[in-house]
């Protein structure tokens, strides 16, 4: 009998296949920032791209996820339509918000992703309430909410995991703790010893894991989602990590010592699974050359379409700023 714990081999090459094309798309939006064919502000993702990967492939079509300013790699993972999620990162009219809200507020509900929030902390809340709604409805929906390391000193957090865990909300918050609170180290931050340990002054289930490890991070996931579809309430899940680029484009990462950059670097864990999948037979060099190529060409499809496609007409600046009144 298959171990649970344990992804198959199908499985294990969904993830690769979200985490390259969440690689293909930071290394081609910063390229396109650079050669000014974008103007906007990007924070990448280098480094963290295995989180939602796994994460995502334990989650069904109609779950949610939260994610923030940081949140190309969950909104990737998660599965929006890459035309319009290239086209509203570019804020072309043909975007998911029609271009209104740009990388930092990207949403397409269809795909489950109703909220980016630009504000540290904020998801957290509002994953409740879509979980507090999925549990009156009993539709059997889970929510997950990601967020980084520095959001857990955050009042919000402390206030949403005491009211999922009173109410035993099926929600599951993602901490990515890539070790640096926009510039600043964890632990000239935070006075905890791990993020995880907070999940018990709630009597919240909480795992560490490590978020490099696509093996780890599933397994991680898969626990915490099954406990919040069964309705044992929520995880606290600290995904250890790091990040490659810095807290935003631009930033020369000076406060990082050299030689921790180039020790997780060394580490990389897009060609460390690349090659564990080869080495464990899950996988030929040529097909996972074959998935490379069509997540860059797919993805080069809707930058070109996001290139042709217009800018909102200024009348766009009047519409979708409040509710149109209904009359019975």
């Amino acid at each position: 009998m298959k171990d649970p714990k344990t992804p198959d081999a199908a499985v294990l090459l969904e993830i690769y296949r979200k985490a390259h094309l969440i690689k293909t798309a930071d290394d081609r939006f910063i390229e396109l920032i650079k050669a000014g064919q974008i103007a906007s502000p990007y924070y990448s993702t280098r480094g963290q791209e295995l989180i939602p990967a796994a994460v995502s492939v334990n989650l069904r079509a109609d779950d949610y996820v939260i994610t923030t300013y940081r949140g190309i790699h969950d909104q990737l993972a998660k599965g929006i339509p890459l035309r319009p999620f290239v086209a509203e990162f570019m804020g072309r009219a043909t975007g998911t918000c029609k271009g209104k809200g740009g990388p930092m507020h990207i949403t397409h509900l269809a795909s489950g992703l109703p909220v980016t929030t630009g504000v540290v902390g904020s998801g957290l809340p509002i994953a409740n309430g879509l979980a507090w709604a999925a549990q009156l409805k009993k539709t059997g929906q889970v929510t997950v909410c990601n967020f980084g390391d520095g959001a857990s000193n955050i009042g919000a957090f402390h206030e949403a995991l005491n009211l999922a865990s009173v109410w035993k909300l099926p929600v599951v918050f993602v901490c990515q703790n890539n070790g640096y609170a926009e510039h600043t180290k964890y632990e000239y931050g935070t006075g905890a010893h791990a993020i995880v340990d907070r999940a018990i002054g709630y009597g919240m289930h909480g795992i560490q894991c490590n978020g490099n490890d696509a093996v780890e991070m599933w397994g991680a996931a898969h626990e915490a989602i099954e406990r919040a579809r069964s309705g044992q309430g929520p995880t606290l899940i600290e995904a250890k990590t790091f990040r490659f680029r810095g807290h935003l484009l631009g930033d020369d990462s000076h406060y990082i010592a050299k030689e921790e950059m180039a020790a997780a670097i060394a580490a990389d864990p897009m060609p460390a699974l690349r090659a564990w999948l080869i080495e464990q037979g899950h996988a030929s060099d040529l097909a996972l050359a074959e998935i490379e190529n069509t997540n860059r060409e797919q993805f080069e499809d809707a930058v070109q379409f996001g290139l042709a496609s217009p800018y909102p007409d200024v009348s766009e600046l009047q519409l979708d700023v409040y509710a149109e009144e209904v009359r019975a």
